[in-house]
């Protein structure tokens, strides 16, 4: 078990393993970390020179969101990870907006997220949901990319 983890372009999702570890999903690999979600979030932010509070107020200033915002883990690539429920919930999981290839209801409770490199998983949330989160990060995203080219 690994006790520390940074978001990177090679994640594709966090997910809680049980109350106090985490799944990771990476493009080739799988790991278990011995920190909730919420905390290698946290970590990864500080390991990129900020902290989550402070990517999350920048996403809710950009965005005018309240609840459930993508958060800019790593300014230059625009690596942005978006939640399935609250960031706080121990249920919560982080998916990369980049990794996501496509994305399929299975029932009113439950969507399939395939992901780029064709790995797929199933997640305890509605569609619509996901699709709300993914619109409000690819909207982050082509804010940022707006700034950054203008």
């Amino acid at each position: 078990m690994i006790n520390k983890y940074e978001f990177s372009k090679g994640t594709l999702a966090i997910v809680p393993n049980d109350g106090n570890t985490s799944l990771v999903l990476e493009d080739n690999d799988k790991y278990i970390i011995s920190v909730k979600p919420f905390q290698i979030m946290e970590d990864s932010c500080r390991y990129f020179g900020s902290s989550y509070e402070g990517r999350k107020e920048g996403s809710k200033s950009i965005l005018g969101a309240e609840y459930k915002v993508p958060i800019v883990v790593e300014d230059s690539s625009n690596l942005i990870a978006f939640p399935t429920t609250s960031p706080y919930a121990d249920d919560c999981i982080w998916i990369s907006l980049k990794r996501v290839y496509n994305i399929y209801k299975v029932d009113n409770y439950n969507t399939k997220i395939i992901f780029d490199n064709q790995e797929e998983i199933i997640i305890p949330c509605s569609f619509r949901s996901i699709e709300n989160q993914m619109s409000r990060a690819s909207r982050l995203d082509l804010v940022l990319n707006n700034r950054k080219n203008s």
